[in-house]
């Protein structure tokens, strides 16, 4: 027993010694992501990379672009669908809209966007709603690779009934396939729907706030962090937020035990939205 705890206390200290490593030597900081979750995609990294040892692959990530260009496709969490979890999508189309429909100009941030699939799903539902003319979405994330597949566009064709059905269940107005051109074994989604689009890197663990937004969307990030990075980017989500500005959240995060919990009524509970009040 006491072998494999310590076998276990080097681990994490092989972790926390590669954190260090890539943060001194790239800027992508992973220290404060939530330990379980990161040592298991380390370790599956290591594994990946025909490696024996954490240490081993510190040491060909500092010598190797490639490699840490893999590390970090692997390591960041980029699930994601159109118009996932179909109810939030429905809750910001029937309780949302009509707030931001006060507002000459509409500025959206789009945090930890991945392959874009729900940005496009923010764009099609402002376009029914009447509001896209008037709106700009910043889509950030912290992964360059993501980001380019995201401007891109493009999806598999394999995707198209999950999508159409998630639309649907959204409150989507219209046909799915108005939004999507199918050619050469791909699918591609209108250029239209990019026009209003700003893709942009951003990292929410060493990058501050760049706008005042009247709608912020950062869903299914926080559940990756540590309580002291989740309140870090409690703290740039308000600051981020102008008088009145709406905050929405995966289903397992929330405002509440936050240092501005306070600071927001709910829109919507169940579907994580909030708005900024004080």
């Amino acid at each position: 027993m006491a072998q494999t705890a310590n076998q276990n206390d080097v681990e994490a200290l092989e972790i926390q010694l590669l954190m260090e490593a890539v943060f001194a030597c790239y800027g992508f900081d992973f220290r404060d992501y939530a330990y379980p979750s990161i040592a298991r995609r380390v370790q599956s990294i290591v594994d990946a990379e025909g490696l024996q040892t954490v240490s081993e692959l510190q040491g060909r990530l500092l010598r190797d672009r490639a490699a840490m260009e893999r590390f970090l496709l692997a390591v960041t969490v980029n699930v994601t669908t159109m118009f996932r979890d179909p109810g939030f999508y429905l809750a910001l189309r029937n309780a949302v809209v009509p707030l931001l429909q006060e507002c000459p100009f509409i500025r959206i941030w789009h945090v930890g966007c991945s392959t874009g699939e729900e940005v496009y799903s923010t764009a099609i539902l402002l376009h029914e709603e009447g509001l896209y003319s008037r709106c700009r979405i910043y889509a950030t994330d912290m992964n360059e690779n993501v980001l380019a597949s995201a401007k891109a566009g493009i999806f598999s064709p394999g995707a198209v009934q999950e999508y159409t059905r998630n639309y649907l269940s959204a409150g989507g107005r219209g046909e799915f396939s108005e939004y999507y051109t199918a050619r050469y074994g791909q699918v591609m989604f209108r250029q239209t729907l990019a026009e209003n689009i700003v893709f942009a890197q951003h990292n929410l663990v060493t990058d501050g706030s760049f706008n005042e937004f009247h709608l912020v969307l950062c869903r299914n990030v926080l559940i990756y962090f540590n309580n002291s990075l989740i309140e870090r980017v409690h703290r740039l989500l308000y600051e981020s937020l102008g008088p009145g500005g709406i905050l929405g959240l995966g289903d397992k995060e929330s405002v509440r035990f936050t240092p501005h919990g306070d600071c927001y009524e709910e829109i919507d509970g169940w579907q994580r939205l909030y708005r900024k009040i004080r």
